[in-house]
């Protein structure tokens, strides 16, 4: 992730419009090049490109306006006491209810909504649907009335001329991505083929026929001797030799796929002796929200199945579980499906979207939010416009399935690391509320497990070596990194980052080192 200056500023909104320009400029070009002295016309090849970049434009164009608009195949909704559930542990959890609340309706001031602007935003968020339905119209009045008791107000009849954020419901939004921009991706990905197989990593492809319809082609896969168990799902694997330690299962975010994460892999297994053998890791591609034109984003059940299907083949009973950014929503289904959920010993989360996502910041900032700095213009193009990710976020992204909340980590030995600067979540907030627990909570769960704990600490049991590190905390006081213990759930606080950079920082990409390590010798214990 780029920082905030003004030359990095200029950098990426120079590169934005370079880029953005190509296909306009190139149909403007088809269509008055014949009309131009031959003074005025470009160099023969040139003008061949021209012509193949004018043709790409009206197809992907065409693609996006008609394939990418389809409505979202949403999941059933709920049962009725599940979504009571949900709703009160939504509302509950707020931290800023005004706020936030008006964040969904696009800063629309509280006062100015009325009562069928709430009830068409629930029916969004809890039925999975646009349509009116009288059979939960008095469900949804029990929603509104409880809302306005939490906001001490009393919404108006009727509907005001404000619209919301309802994901799956709205406009799919995505800008075009010229030839020329899928050629730097085809480089990016040579690249990375190179360097994943100097770190140990072997390639295995999906099918062919899912492999000669990616854009840009990736030649690489018609040519490895690896066929992936699950015939729709790629990934890399470095091979597991080690018997003190587990295999790790990486999952990346929205972007270029693995590139920004080869470093890290090439550290994992650094300075380890011959004897010791080596940590595997299993890394996933998801390359519909990687800078490609491919089929969309499988829905839960198909995914936690492929997933399964590769980690049957491998061996892997059990591994720790390493995800970064959108990676989480992944994890989130892994963790909520039994049978993968007994196989994660561990898990690490980087930059987590997940948490929180009832609240409006993941989808307000990547999907709404106009762009004003270089962070924010960078995530802006080159992540949430593009066609593939925008339809995964659009029409396959259904929050009640990928929200994580506290409970589900504490079973798997969870450590999160937050920027303290991320432009995509509101970290500070994700982590006040994984730190935070009720004292009456603490009690009932001191006087049911007979545990002693400090206030503020999550009430469960913990083993002797991770109460050590507590009490090492209290006295050493870290300055870099603010680890705050909560039994099984660590919180590594990354002062100064921004949503992607402990990937490219060395001191930081240590630290996250050393906790895969630990979790992946802890885990066996």
């Amino acid at each position: 992730m780029i920082g905030t200056s003004p030359l990095e500023y200029a950098w990426v909104v120079t590169w934005v419009v370079i880029l953005h320009s190509i296909g306009p400029l190139c149909v403007g070009y088809s269509i008055l090049s014949r009309l131009l002295p031959d003074r005025l016309r470009l160099w023969r090849y040139l003008e061949y490109w021209a012509y193949v970049e004018t043709a790409f434009y009206l197809i992907t164009y065409a693609y996006r306006n008609h394939h990418l608009q389809h409505p979202a195949a949403h999941p059933p909704p709920l049962g009725k006491e599940e979504r009571s559930q949900l709703f009160r542990r939504c509302f509950e959890s707020y931290q800023d209810l005004t706020t936030s609340f008006s964040r969904w309706f696009l800063d629309a001031p509280i006062a100015a909504l009325k009562r069928e602007n709430i009830k068409e935003w629930l029916r969004w968020a809890f039925l999975n649907t646009g349509l009116v339905d009288p059979t939960y119209e008095d469900e949804l009045d029990t929603y509104v009335t409880e809302i306005e008791r939490k906001l001490g107000l009393n919404f108006e009849p009727g509907r005001a001329d404000i619209k919301s954020i309802r994901l799956t419901l709205d406009k799919v939004d995505a800008l075009h991505r010229s030839l020329t921009w899928y050629l730097c991706i085809f480089v990016v990905d040579v690249v990375t083929h190179g360097y994943m197989y100097l770190y140990g990593f072997e390639f295995y492809r999906a099918s062919i026929a899912d492999s000669v319809g990616i854009i840009p082609p990736r030649p690489q896969a018609l040519i490895t001797r690896h066929r992936s168990p699950s015939p729709h799902l790629s990934y890399w694997y470095r091979r597991h030799t080690s018997k003190k330690d587990l295999p790790v299962v990486f999952i990346h975010g929205i972007g270029i796929g693995l590139y920004p994460y080869m470093q890290l892999f090439s550290e994992v297994n650094m300075g380890r002796r011959e004897e010791e053998g080596q940590i595997g890791i299993l890394a996933i591609e998801i390359l519909p929200i990687s800078s490609r034109i491919t089929t969309p984003v499988p829905q839960k059940e198909e995914m936690c199945r492929r997933i399964a299907c590769i980690l049957r083949y491998h061996g892997f009973d059990h591994f720790v579980l390493l995800t970064h950014s959108y990676g989480s929503v992944v994890a989130t289904h892994m963790i909520k499906t039994p049978e993968l959920a007994d196989r994660i010993s561990s898990v690490i989360l980087v930059d987590p979207v997940s948490i929180l996502l009832h609240q409006p910041d993941v989808a307000y900032n990547f999907t709404v939010r106009a762009p004003k700095h270089a962070n924010e213009w960078l995530v802006w193009y080159f992540g949430s416009k593009d066609m593939g990710v925008a339809h995964t976020l659009s029409r396959t992204f259904f929050w009640s399935q990928n929200i994580l909340w506290k409970d589900d980590l504490f079973a798997h030995r969870a450590t999160v690391f937050l920027s303290a600067k991320d432009s995509i979540i509101n970290a500070p907030q994700v982590r006040r509320y994984l730190q935070a627990m009720e004292e009456e909570e603490e009690e009932e769960e001191k006087q049911e497990k007979g545990g002693v704990q400090e206030k503020g600490h999550a009430s469960v049991p913990v083993p002797d070596n991770v109460t050590t590190q507590i009490e090492k905390s209290k006295t050493d006081q870290p300055t870099t990194t603010d680890l705050c213990n909560h039994g099984s759930l660590d919180v590594v606080w990354c002062p100064d980052l921004d949503h992607g950079q402990i990937f490219d920082l060395a001191h930081w990409r240590g630290r996250l080192k050393e906790e895969i390590l630990k979790k992946a010798r802890y885990s066996t214990v």
